[in-house]
């Protein structure tokens, strides 16, 4: 008609066409949540790599797990410098999976990545990650090829993830998760859509809770993985895993309360877990069961591999007499 309205005005009750209607953009669209308990050693170079992204809206939120060396000062001193930062501080040593989880919480973007103190990202990590993220709603979890830097930041190698899972069926995507061969889950650190991060229970106060929140979030959404090489773990004597190298240690890594306290068989507790997460993920009942089917083949695969290692070991034995 031809005196409707334009779009984006309204009229008042006097006939008067008020102002455009503007949305107000609230918070930044990226939240990063880095996590840290005495980072002195590599903290700085891992905010100068954060710092220096070409995508520039987002917040960087920094826990801190109630460190005693210089962390406290560092981000004190770069926030004070940059007004995109926000620095927390618990007073005491909470565990891992409670700080890890703080900064979820505390995330106000549409996205989410976790970034870990030691690690690093090329420059375009965000904004390629973001990309795909805006253009398509069915991926839940974007992430770049990774590369692994020695304590000096030099490249000593690649990694891959073999984690790249498009598939619009669930129980595809969570097949290939489970069965791939590669173990390592530098996804965990990809950009996530927050809305379906918060549907999870988050990292749980238990070993390699991680991969079991990974595998959840494949259930949910595609998983993405960006070719180029924009991410770089950090490989040192000071890593968490070698910091704690038993499964009692790496229990109270996740969570203090775990100390002294015996811990399930982690094949078990997964299981427990992973069954758990395809309860909640809003399946249909076919694909609820065959993904229930793929976790029992899990299961049998991982109760059977200590004999499929040992068979191996005796016929490399026989045949090199």
């Amino acid at each position: 008609m031809d005196d409707a309205t334009p779009a984006g005005r309204r009229e008042s009750a006097s006939g008067e066409e008020d102002a455009p209607m503007t949305m107000t953009k609230i918070g930044p669209q990226v939240s990063i949540g880095l996590p840290v308990y005495n980072g002195e050693a590599y903290l700085p170079e891992t905010l100068d790599s954060l710092l220096r992204q070409t995508f520039t809206d987002f917040e960087l939120i920094i826990s801190d797990n109630a460190s005693t060396d210089r962390t406290a000062d560092i981000c004190r001193e770069a926030a004070a410098r940059d007004g995109r930062i926000r620095y927390l501080r618990n007073e005491t040593n909470l565990g891992a999976a409670a700080n890890y989880n703080r900064v979820v919480h505390e995330a106000r973007g549409a996205y989410f990545k976790w970034a870990a103190h030691d690690d690093l990202m090329a420059p375009e990590y965000l904004a390629q990650c973001v990309e795909v993220l805006d253009a398509d709603p069915a991926v839940a979890v974007c992430h770049c090829r990774t590369g692994i830097i020695d304590g000096r930041s030099n490249l000593v190698g690649d990694y891959d993830d073999q984690l790249d899972f498009r598939s619009s069926l669930p129980h595809e995507r969570f097949r290939g998760y489970l069965f791939r061969k590669a173990r390592e889950w530098n996804a965990s650190f990809g950009v996530m859509r927050k809305e379906v991060l918060v549907q999870t229970p988050l990292i749980g106060g238990y070993v390699s809770s991680d991969q079991v929140l990974l595998g959840e979030l494949i259930l949910r959404g595609e998983l993405y993985q960006v070719p180029e090489r924009l991410f770089f773990r950090r490989d040192h004597a000071q890593n968490s895993w070698r910091a704690n190298p038993t499964r009692a240690e790496n229990a109270a890594w996740f969570d203090p309360a775990n100390r002294g306290k015996a811990q399930p068989p982690t094949t078990w507790k997964h299981l427990r877990e992973y069954s758990n997460a395809i309860r909640r993920a809003g399946l249909s009942p076919r694909e609820q069961a065959l993904c229930h089917l793929i976790l029992a083949g899990w299961l049998a695969k991982r109760i059977t591999w200590p004999v499929q290692q040992r068979l191996r070991a005796l016929k490399a034995s026989y045949a090199s007499s």
